[in-house]
């Protein structure tokens, strides 16, 4: 069951679920229902200041 899951996370891969939307190989009621699906993780997220590297 792994391989399914990695294999439908990986067409939802917005650099590829874009394409597949386009060729009509992906629909939009599929990618909505994905989204839904998805756990919020917000409160495990961390924040970090923006650094400059140029000096």
């Amino acid at each position: 069951m792994r391989l399914s899951r990695a294999l439908t996370e990986k067409l939802m891969d917005v650099r590829l679920r874009d394409k597949l939307l386009a060729e009509g190989k992906l629909s939009k009621e599929e990618v909505k229902k994905f989204l839904d699906g998805i756990a919020d993780e917000q409160k495990n997220s961390s924040y970090t200041d923006e650094h400059d590297d140029e000096e």
